[in-house]
């Protein structure tokens, strides 16, 4: 199965389905992420604070793949703000995962305390002249803390933000529509902490023969986001992977939507500096 590619707004274009490696152990990054590229994952997140760069660039360089039908994600991290600064990040980061780009580099988050995301955004089209990086963009931005990267007329191609059925980011959707950005939502499931099954999400899912996890990334292709479901268990990658076999109807998309009730499950921006 060819996962569809949405387009960015910088003439680019993202695979619509990735797979994240947050709370990936370095030590078995490698076996999954290798498990994640056989089942036909061709789109990797990672970060430098994960820890597990060197395995996501072992699993990669092992993998026989040409690095262009490949698409990586890493993320500066908070205490890496500032234009050098976030030019020797940059570098090592390239260095842990063994490449000479990555396809697309995030700020992780805004960081207000550091109060210099701004001065480190600016530095970000820098990179993409020296051929490190393809596209660029910010995580964990919302509506309090965009405008201000808006203001600088540098346009992020995404911002990675979480975003599930019960946290749909109402507030900051209208911003990236205006702009052109595209939501990739982390977090996608509600990280465990939201019994989904038992909404109306479980009778959606059992009128199509699928899991209520399969069900709620169905809703998230169909909303237009980028998506990166996780598990370290080879056959749920494989489940989670098939969701290009059936679609949601609009009551049913309508249905998911209505559950949205600011329901947070993860830190709030404000708090991580």
């Amino acid at each position: 199965m060819t996962v569809p590619s949405l387009p960015l707004n910088d003439g680019t274009t993202i695979p619509q389905l990735g797979f994240g490696v947050f709370k990936v152990d370095p030590a078995e990054t490698e076996r999954i992420v290798t498990d994640a590229l056989e089942v036909g994952y061709r789109h990797i997140d990672t970060a430098a604070v994960y820890g597990n760069e060197e395995g996501v660039g072992r699993a990669i360089a092992n993998s026989g793949i040409a690095r262009d039908e490949l698409f990586v994600t890493t993320k500066l991290w908070n205490d890496r703000h500032g234009a050098e600064e976030s030019k020797r990040a940059l570098g090592e980061s390239l260095e842990k995962l063994g490449l000479d780009h990555v396809d697309l580099y995030l700020i992780h988050w805004p960081a207000p305390a550091n109060d210099s995301s701004v001065e480190t955004w600016e530095a970000f089209p820098a990179y993409q002249e020296q051929g490190l990086v393809t596209s660029i963009g910010v995580s964990n931005f919302d509506h309090r803390y965009l405008p201000a990267i808006l203001e600088t007329g540098i346009i992020p191609t995404v911002d990675q933000i979480e975003c599930h059925p019960q946290f749909q980011q109402v507030q900051t959707r209208p911003l990236l529509t205006e702009h052109d950005i595209r939501i990739e939502a982390w977090g996608p499931l509600g990280q465990g902490q939201v019994d989904y099954a038992s909404t109306v999400i479980g009778e959606i899912a059992a009128a199509h023969g699928k899991s209520w996890a399969q069900t709620i990334i169905r809703w998230h292709l169909q909303k237009g986001h980028i998506v990166f479901p996780k598990s370290n268990n080879r056959s749920r990658m494989e489940e989670n992977f098939s969701v290009f076999d059936f679609e949601l109807a609009d009551d049913e998309m309508t249905a998911i939507d209505s559950l949205e009730s600011n329901g947070r499950v993860s830190a709030d921006p404000a708090d991580v500096n």
